[in-house]
C-alpha cells in the first residue's frame, strides 16, 4: 500500500472520534478541578502541621494540574467542546490555573503539529534541536549554550519557571491585537487570584502550596513533552521528505504508562493519536488507538525505557536517530583519525 493511501486510511480510520460529547467534557471539569482545589486545600492545612506532610497532597495536586493543563490544551485545538467560544472561555480559565495564555500558546502549539519533525521548520513550539552535523559545525560558544540546553536540571527546573512564570507573560513578537489582549488578560487574572489567595490564607503559605504544585506539575509536563518526541528511532526529515502522517505516528510516541498516571495525564501518552488528529478529545484517544490497528504498532515507551531518552541529545541525519554527547565525541574523534591518515 503506497504512504498516499496509508496517509487516507489512518486518517479515516481515527475520522470517527473527532467529535467531543459535551457531558463527558463536563464530567471530566468536575472529576479534575473538584479533587485539585480540595487537595490544594488539604496541602494548605497540612503545613500547620508540617511542610513534609503538606507534600503528599501537593504531589496529587500537581498531577491534576498536568490534567487541567490537558483541558487547556484540547480547548486551544477546539477539541474540547463543539463550541468554539466554550473552548475559549473555559480554555482561558485553565490558562489562568496553568500560567498559559491561550492564544499565545494555541499559535505556538498549531505550528509545533505542523512542523513537527521537520529540519527546516524547527524553532516554534518544540524542544531546541540540532543534527550532529550542526553541533560539530558550530562555534563553541553555541555548543556550550546548547549543552546547557540540554542539561536535565535547566530543562526539567529551570525551563520551567523561565516558560511558565515568565515567557508566558509576554507576547510574541508580531502577535496580533487579539493575542495581545488574552495576554493580558490571563496576566491580569493570574495576579488577582494570587492577590486573593494571598490574603486569604498568607503569601508564605501560598508559595510553599502553589509553589511547590507548579514546580512539580511544570517538570511532568516539561517532561512528557519532552520523552513523547525524542526517542532513538523518532523522525526528522528535510522538508521536501516530510510528511504529515509519518511525522505524526513515527516521531510521537506512544507512552504507556500505568492507568492512574495515564488519568492524571489526560491519555497524552497516546501522543501518536493526537498528532494524527489534533481534533480528538483527550478522553477519546484511547479508544481510538485500540480501534486502528496500525496505530497499535508505533514506536512504543514505558515509564522504565522512557528514562533512555535523558542520554539523547542529537539528531544523526546519517543513521536516523538520536544518540548522545559521548557518541558525538566518538564520531568526533574519528573523523580527525581519517582526516590526519595519510593517503597512499
Amino acid at each position: 500500500m503506497s504512504l498516499q493511501e496509508n496517509t487516507k486510511n489512518l486518517r479515516k480510520q481515527v475520522a470517527p472520534f473527532e467529535k467531543s460529547a459535551t457531558k463527558e467534557s463536563i464530567w471530566q471539569l468536575i472529576n479534575t478541578l473538584v479533587p485539585f482545589i480540595i487537595l490544594w486545600y488539604l496541602a494548605y492545612q497540612s503545613l500547620s502541621v508540617s511542610y513534609w506532610l503538606s507534600l503528599v497532597p501537593s504531589i496529587i495536586a500537581a498531577g491534576f494540574l498536568v490534567r487541567i493543563f490537558i483541558i487547556f490544551h484540547d480547548c486551544t485545538h477546539h477539541s474540547f467542546f463543539k463550541n468554539r467560544h466554550a473552548n475559549r472561555a473555559v480554555g482561558t480559565a485553565m490558562g489562568v490555573l496553568t500560567l498559559f495564555p491561550f492564544d499565545q500558546w494555541g499559535h505556538e502549539h498549531s505550528v509545533h503539529h505542523a512542523t513537527s519533525g521537520n529540519l527546516d521548520k524547527r524553532g516554534t513550539g518544540d524542544i531546541w534541536t540540532l543534527t550532529v552535523d550542526e553541533y560539530m559545525e558550530a562555534p563553541l560558544k553555541l555548543r556550550l549554550a546548547y549543552r546547557f540546553y540540554r542539561n536535565p536540571l535547566v530543562m526539567f527546573i529551570l525551563g520551567p519557571i523561565y516558560v511558565f512564570a515568565l515567557k508566558n507573560r509576554f507576547n510574541r513578537k508580531g502577535a496580533r491585537k487579539k493575542e495581545r489582549n488574552n495576554t493580558y488578560l490571563t496576566n491580569v487574572l493570574i495576579v488577582a487570584l494570587a492577590g486573593l489567595l494571598c490574603w486569604a490564607i498568607g503569601w508564605q503559605s501560598f508559595l510553599l502550596v502553589q509553589g511547590t504544585i507548579f514546580m512539580l506539575s511544570g517538570s511532568i509536563g516539561i517532561w512528557l513533552f519532552y520523552v513523547q518526541h525524542t526517542f532513538e528511532d523518532s523522525y526528522f526529515e528535510a522538508d521536501e521528505e516530510w510528511e504529515y502522517v509519518a511525522a505524526a505516528v513515527e516521531g510521537s510516541s506512544f507512552y504507556k504508562l500505568p492507568k492512574l498516571l495515564q488519568f492524571l495525564t489526560g491519555n497524552i501518552g497516546y501522543h501518536h493519536v493526537h498528532h494524527l488528529s489534533p481534533r480528538v478529545p483527550n478522553y477519546k484517544l484511547e479508544e481510538a488507538h485500540n480501534q486502528s490497528a496500525p496505530l497499535q504498532n508505533v514506536p512504543t515507551i514505558t515509564l522504565a525505557t522512557s528514562l533512555q531518552s535523558l542520554r539523547f541529545r542529537l539528531w544523526d541525519e546519517k543513521t536516523k536517530n538520536f544518540v548522545s554527547f559521548k557518541d558525538v565525541k566518538a564520531l568526533a574523534k574519528k573523523r580527525v583519525s581519517i582526516q590526519a591518515k595519510p593517503e597512499l
